[in-house]
């Protein structure tokens, strides 16, 4: 099948039944047959509604160490930062937050650079994307910003929205 990742290609935890595809201590006994019909139970336009798709590989443990970066109370003040941004940018129109706009709202609220509209239509015919995708990586991307205090959506923001998107064409593509 074309695109189709071969066993021992990548970490992809729940691709396969066995759930040890693309594991590097556990060999997945899968056949290629079986990964195929497994990955079809879940349609692409089911798929399509899930706004982050990421990939997250078996850690060394050594890497399990606790890691110097942000604190819980950092994370949790800078998301009620972007929960405030929108609240106020919503405010009168009946939103909650950017996962609540519609097509029209994105129009307004995440005006894009060429630059950026260009890496977006790249991704867009390169990914396979739908009109849904589309509109999710846009959220996101609003949401990235939100994060970081920007008013706008740059390409660093946009470019790491169309990153979490990128996991259903890898492994179901």
């Amino acid at each position: 099948m074309p695109g189709e990742l071969q066993k021992g290609q990548g970490c992809y935890p729940h691709a396969c039944q066995c759930g040890f595809y693309g594991d590097s201590l556990r060999e997945c006994t899968c056949t290629s047959n079986q990964i195929h019909r497994y990955r079809q139970r879940l349609s692409g336009p089911l798929r399509d509604r899930f706004d982050l798709q990421i990939e997250v590989p078996r850690l060394e443990f050594s890497e399990l160490a606790p890691s110097v970066g942000e604190t819980s109370a950092q994370v949790k003040a800078r998301v009620q930062r972007a929960r405030d941004i929108q609240r106020e940018r919503f405010e009168g129109m009946g939103l909650a937050s950017n996962a609540a706009m519609s097509h029209k709202h994105l129009e307004v609220f995440c005006v894009l650079s060429r630059a950026s509209q260009d890496m977006l239509g790249a991704a867009y015919k390169h990914l396979g994307l739908s009109t849904r995708a589309h509109d999710r990586i846009l959220r996101v991307a609003r949401t990235i910003a939100d994060l970081e205090g920007s008013e706008s959506i740059s390409q660093e923001h946009l470019a790491e929205a169309i990153q979490y998107r990128s996991l259903d064409r890898k492994i179901y593509g």
